[in-house]
């Protein structure tokens, strides 16, 4: 198959569940708030080495917001509810909490399984904080030094789906950086997902395993140029560089949707073909195959 010239790779991303959460993060400017969701989600690309994947979702009007003021929606991503809770938590408390005029509220629906987040960071109120309940839902007030903090004390979850990814692959690096930039933007116009690596794209794309024991996963080798003729390679003639994006989202027809998104707004001058990464279906059960989500989704 093909699309502008470029190639699309008959094979599928290998995706995986984790829960989710969504956070509301509200201050009194949108700068403010978007800087508190930067931070929040700072080192949280992978759980090969993190506590979580994180990223900013999109940007809030102050009408979807719960105190009518400027936001973001940060969507977290852990293997339980228990490291999502701990995540989660640590996260608010050290990256929201601390940042000017910020607020923090549970962005999903509640259902049975539910973390506790604002009923945590309570403590730091030191026996000052107070407690609110609107509308069946309790809400912490911590005092801070610029007035008080106010969270929500219960934070929904839901079974999410990461790990999905496409791979582009370009004869030159420039190129390669803008059509991955153009899929990313186009990517990120979808909800429900987020691609957690810096700027949406990953240069270390990784494989399962390695020479060295203590190692979970590293670089992989079919896709480095510069190891073409010294290990088995998956690049095409004349690629000189290589970028991924890794998609995370709270279903799977959200990540599928972003997939198809990606592929056609990477198909540029420059990209020889784009493909996806997986370790033979042994890692994850959803299967994200590349020619079928272009063929159910052809409109897009």
């Amino acid at each position: 198959m093909m699309i502008e010239g470029v190639t699309i790779v008959d094979t599928f991303a290998e995706a995986f569940p984790m829960t989710a959460a969504r956070a509301i993060i509200t201050a009194d400017t949108g700068e403010w708030a978007e800087i508190a969701g930067r931070t929040m989600s700072g080192y949280a690309t992978s759980v090969i080495a993190c506590d979580a994947e994180a990223a900013i979702e999109r940007v809030l009007d102050p009408t979807e917001t719960p105190d009518e003021r400027p936001g973001v929606s940060v969507l977290v991503f852990a293997f339980s509810r228990d490291a999502l809770e701990k995540a989660l938590t640590n996260r608010v408390g050290q990256c929201v909490m601390t940042c000017p005029t910020t607020a923090c509220y549970n962005g999903l629906a509640l259902g049975e399984k539910t973390i506790n987040v604002g009923g945590k960071l309570r403590y730091f109120g030191d026996g000052w904080q107070i407690s609110k309940r609107l509308e069946g839902r309790r809400y912490w007030r911590v005092p801070v030094m610029d007035g008080e903090f106010t969270c929500e004390e219960t934070f929904g979850t839901t079974k999410g789906v990461a790990g999905g990814n496409i791979i582009l692959l370009g004869t030159e690096p420039g190129a390669t950086l803008r059509a991955t930039e153009e899929a990313v933007r186009a990517m990120r116009a979808i909800p429900d997902v987020i691609l957690p690596f810096p700027g949406g794209i990953a240069r270390s794309g990784s494989k399962v395993g390695s020479k060295y024991k203590a190692l979970r996963a590293s670089t992989n080798t079919a896709f480095a140029p510069m190891l073409r003729g010294l290990v088995s390679t998956d690049l095409p003639p004349g690629v000189q560089c290589v970028y991924e994006i890794v998609i995370d989202g709270l279903t799977l027809a959200a990540v599928e949707t972003a997939t198809v998104v990606g592929l056609r707004a990477g198909c540029r001058p420059g990209i020889v073909a784009i493909t996806a990464g997986n370790y033979g279906g042994k890692l994850g059960p959803f299967h994200i195959r590349l020619h079928d989500v272009l063929g159910e989704q052809p409109g897009i």
